[in-house]
């Protein structure tokens, strides 16, 4: 997982919610307590930090509070989820390939960031879909590379975009029941104990 396979995923998720600018991004999400624009907010939110997590190393960084307004416009949202994942991007691909940077699933290195901000795009950009009564279906390149790096432990014979959200507790998968848990592993891959965490 690498800063373009982050800006390719950042692409086409707001190109899809570009398309859906005429409708009620007040509309709450079906299983969820948050708006579409509360939803498509908290993306840019988690990215954003992302990008200061992996710059500031393996401590958490505490010091500031910084928060997308959910009340924006729609389309400026939109324009706020694209920059940040272009921050992150940056972040990415110039940082040393020992950089660590702090998370409460583990110290990740660029590589999760980047998958770890994929999955947020993918999965809450599919829960905005839900909550605008449309389909967010992404490349199937795109899901598999934030299923394999965050989900090693995942089936690998389903179709990745319903086994990510599967993976995320979003949905069931034949032979698999709905997950009400889930964790994934953001440190390397090679940190792996090749087990399933428990959430």
């Amino acid at each position: 997982m690498d800063a373009n396979a982050l800006l390719s995923t950042a692409q086409e998720c707001a190109e899809f919610l570009s398309g859906q600018l005429h409708r009620d991004w007040s509309a709450a999400i079906p299983e969820m307590d948050m708006t579409v624009a509360q939803v498509v907010a908290h993306i840019a939110d988690c990215v954003h930090w992302y990008s200061y997590d992996l710059a500031a190393g393996p401590v958490e960084l505490s010091t500031m509070e910084a928060k997308v307004r959910p009340e924006s416009e729609p389309a400026e949202l939109v324009v706020t989820l694209g920059t940040t994942a272009k921050v992150l991007a940056a972040m990415v691909a110039t940082s040393s390939p020992d950089a660590r940077g702090w998370h409460p699933w583990g110290i990740a290195d660029a590589s999760g960031f980047a998958a770890m901000a994929c999955d947020e795009l993918l999965v809450h950009t599919s829960d905005a879909a839900r909550g605008l009564g449309v389909e967010f279906s992404p490349t199937p390149r795109l899901a598999a590379a934030a299923l394999y790096r965050l989900f090693p432990w995942t089936p690998m014979d389903t179709d990745p975009w319903p086994t990510l959200l599967w993976a995320n507790g979003r949905a069931s998968l034949p032979g698999h029941p709905r997950l009400t848990k889930w964790r994934w592993h953001c440190a390397p891959l090679s940190e792996w104990d090749g087990s399933a965490p428990i959430s």
